[in-house]
């Protein structure tokens, strides 16, 4: 029998044992996962020569083939002569997804590449915070299964931000828990 995807899963599993748990009467008021944050620093590879005709455009290439999204490139604000920035200079890719494409971003995470880590035992509950949001960091981003480790030229790491509309930290723990996020005991 084929495992029900992420948003079914959550429709039809996880509202009614979340009511269960915290005694909630409406299904709006359980909480839910509102966005998914993506985020590169560029950071060090912007100081090479042709950057912006060599690296950028690779790295975007790869960005959008793990994600399914074209990114947006984020500006320097100001200059800071300690960090060689210019004003208007890329520092970095950033994307947001919403509805079906972040359903299908979150199964593709948990289910394929987070077992590909190495000595991986679960994200720490000390990445979530107050509010509920899960912030992983991963240092590499050939533990998806589109990027070829033979044929990739350039090698960064991405801040991956989930957003939730919880109260608290609990309810969000137990929203990820049913979700199944891997998470540590």
């Amino acid at each position: 029998m084929q495992q029900p995807n992420l948003k079914t899963k959550y429709f039809n599993e996880v509202i009614p044992k979340m009511k269960e748990i915290f005694g909630y009467k409406n299904d709006l008021a359980v909480p839910k996962i509102v966005k998914v944050a993506i985020n590169v620093g560029i950071g060090r590879l912007s100081q090479q020569a042709n950057f912006e005709q060599n690296f950028l455009p690779e790295i975007a290439k790869e960005l959008s083939l793990i994600i399914g999204q074209k990114p947006k490139n984020t500006k320097a604000r100001i200059s800071i002569a300690a960090f060689k920035l210019r004003k208007g200079q890329t520092i970095g890719l950033a994307i947001t997804l919403r509805a079906q494409r972040m359903y299908d971003f979150l199964e593709k995470l948990i289910k394929i590449a987070l077992p590909r880590l190495r000595d991986f035992r679960g994200l720490d509950l000390r990445l979530i915070d107050k509010q509920g949001n899960l912030n992983i960091g991963l240092k590499d981003h050939l533990i998806f299964p589109e990027i070829n480790p033979e044929d990739s030229k350039v090698d960064f790491g991405m801040e991956i931000s989930i957003v939730v509309n919880s109260r608290n930290r609990e309810e969000a723990v137990e929203l990820y828990r049913l979700l199944g996020i891997p998470l540590k005991k």
